[in-house]
Order: structure tokens, then sequence, then C-alpha cells
């Protein structure tokens, strides 16, 4: 399943990506929900929150693949390297965005806030891509065992 990540005759998929000494193709869906679900989001926020949340995967080396969001949350997809620690990786979109969007629609968002929290602390977070699970493990249990 996996072996041809690593063999010159591989094809080339743009989702996977090499290190000096790893290969890797790993994405995380995450949703991000507004402090009390406040409808705090509108369009013109969700968009300046798109921007936001990409120039912070770029400074980590992931890659914002996918974004939208209603007016109390927001999805992303993200492709990251396995260097990030992925709550760290949340620390940093949630704390910024939240930054960035108070100071911008500061009328706006004051509304909607308590304590200057934008995001509730909590947070969904899912692996996605790849091969289903009962694959991955149906062919972790045919591996041909030596001597067997």
């Amino acid at each position: 399943m996996y072996h041809w990540a690593v063999s010159p005759r591989w094809q080339p998929d743009p989702d996977i990506r090499r290190g000096r000494s790893v290969v890797w193709n790993i994405h995380a869906h995450l949703v991000f929900v507004t402090k009390y679900r406040r409808g705090a989001l509108t369009a013109p926020i969700l968009g300046r929150c798109e921007e936001v949340m990409r120039d912070v995967c770029e400074g980590f080396g992931a890659t914002l693949v996918s974004f939208n969001g209603e007016e109390d949350h927001v999805h992303l997809l993200v492709h990251y390297p396995p260097t990030v620690t992925l709550s760290r990786l949340v620390n940093s979109l949630k704390g910024v965005s939240s930054r960035r969007l108070r100071e911008e629609f500061w009328p706006h968002v004051r509304r909607y806030l308590w304590g200057g929290h934008l995001w509730s602390p909590s947070y969904f977070a899912a692996s996605a891509g790849g091969a289903p699970l009962a694959i991955v493990k149906e062919y972790i249990e045919n591996q041909k065992v030596p001597g067997s």
C-alpha cells in the first residue's frame, strides 16, 4: 500500500511530501466554534479569517487546503508536516485569527465577545484522507512474516 511512496518508480502525488528522512501525507479536519456559539462571523470576517489562517499555516510549513464556515463556526482542512504538533498549530490558528479579527472588526465583534475571546477553548480535530482504516488494518495484517 505505502511501499510505492519510497520507491523511485512511484507516481508523483502532490499530497505526498518528502523530507530528508520522511515521506508524509498528513491531513486534519479542524472545527473551531465561536465562544458560546455566538454568531459573530460574517462573510467579510470569514474571508479575512481564511486569509489569516492561510498565512499561519504557511508559517508552519502547512497548507490550508480548504476553508469555510457559518456565523458560529469554521471548518478547515489542513495538510501539515510531521514536524508540527497539531495542538501547537491549532493554538496559533486560533490565537492569531482571534487577535487579528478583533483588531480589524472590533465594532462588530465586540458585541459578541466576553473577556476578549473569539473562539471557544475547545476544538474538533479528525485525521482525514488516505485509505479507510479498515483497508490500512487489512494491509498491516497481511504483511508477509518471515518464515511463515
